[in-house]
């Protein structure tokens, strides 16, 4: 059984790409997401199927390729999968819409 992800052995020489792509992040006003956040999307998201002998260029080109809207969007639905409101419970419905 394989523990982590392929990639995770990329992390520590792309941290600056990371740190740069967080720098937009931030100026675009998301200061919430943090290096971890990012390095999770891209590893459940971008990298689903690794590819074989990926060179660290390609690493960093798909980090910085990132777009604000995509990982926001992929949070969006991220949260909604671990929300624990049942809306079919009227009751649960009515606060979420307040």
């Amino acid at each position: 059984m394989k523990i982590g992800h392929e990639y995770d052995y990329f992390r520590t020489t792309v941290k600056p790409a990371l740190e740069s792509k967080l720098d937009e992040f931030r100026l675009l006003g998301y200061k919430k997401v943090t290096e971890q956040d990012l390095w999770v999307y891209l590893t459940k998201k971008k990298w689903k199927k690794p590819k074989e002998n990926v060179r660290l260029f390609e690493i960093v080109e798909e980090v910085m390729k990132v777009k604000v809207s995509e990982y926001i969007h992929y949070a969006t639905i991220e949260s909604f999968k671990e929300d624990e409101f049942d809306l079919n419970n009227e009751e649960e419905r009515r606060k979420l819409l307040r």
